[in-house]
């Protein structure tokens, strides 16, 4: 069996509207032209509607795509999933509406053969967004630094790629703990980027950040006040686990 270089990990939460628009028809005809070799998996986080049904009908001729159905858990463990079924040599997750197209992973390879483990898109500018996403952003931003001390400009960006030995050291003991939330709804699980980034540091893994294109596509799944919350919460949670030293 050949060599995958790139698994394209794609978490989907009633993403009906999305895969009618044609969003995995956009992956794949990026892919298929390219002379790597590739997979696509889309996870499935229990959807409500019939996300699993379309997917299924949709990928049926798409040699290199398959489906994971999970019961509902929330964004975080959806990623986790899908990174620890990928068989490339580099793992992608990217969101279902292409607010980051597909084909800015073009811009990461370069970092992975410089020897980073770890690289992510930051969304300069956040053009289109609406003036309260790029509050909240600003606002993240200043919490982050003085909370957890992360030196990165977007850590929230839905578009972030790992190596293997990145993946075997960060996400078995997150999806662990992940498993013990309770989730409802549509939950974006701000906190879990975060803590991706904060464990890979302390793993001394090497981390690039990259400016990809980006384009406000006006996604439901983010609640101003509830979110923000929950990522403050989240940022404490990290703080005093490291503390207590379990991260080692």
């Amino acid at each position: 069996m050949n060599e995958v270089k790139l698994s394209v990990i794609i978490p989907a939460f009633n993403e009906s509207k999305n895969i009618e628009g044609g969003a995995l028809g956009e992956v794949y005809n990026y892919l298929k032209d390219q002379s790597y070799t590739w997979e696509v998996v889309v996870v499935d986080d229990g959807s409500s509607d019939d996300t699993a049904k379309k997917v299924r009908e949709q990928i049926k001729d798409k040699e290199g795509f398959r489906l994971l159905e999970n019961s509902h858990g929330g964004k975080a463990i959806t990623v986790m999933t899908g990174m620890l079924s990928a068989r490339g040599e580099v793992a992608v997750f990217t969101d279902m509406d292409q607010a980051t197209p597909i084909a800015e992973i073009e811009k990461f390879f370069p970092k992975f053969d410089e020897g980073f483990d770890i690289v992510i898109g930051s969304r300069k500018g956040r053009k289109g967004a609406p003036v309260v996403r790029k509050l909240m952003g600003w606002g993240f931003s200043m919490l982050r630094g003085l909370i957890l001390g992360l030196p990165f400009a977007d850590t929230q960006c839905g578009f972030k790629a790992f190596n293997r030995k990145a993946i075997r050291a960060v996400f078995p003991a997150l999806l662990t703990n992940w498993q013990k939330v309770k989730v409802s709804g549509a939950a974006v699980n701000a906190g879990f980027d975060v803590e991706t980034l904060y464990l890979a540091r302390k793993k001394d893994l090497k981390i690039a950040e990259v400016l990809v294109n980006w384009r406000h596509v006006g996604t439901e799944r983010v609640q101003a006040i509830n979110d923000s919350l929950e990522a403050l919460k989240d940022m404490t949670r990290i703080k005093f686990s490291d503390l207590k030293g379990r991260y080692g």
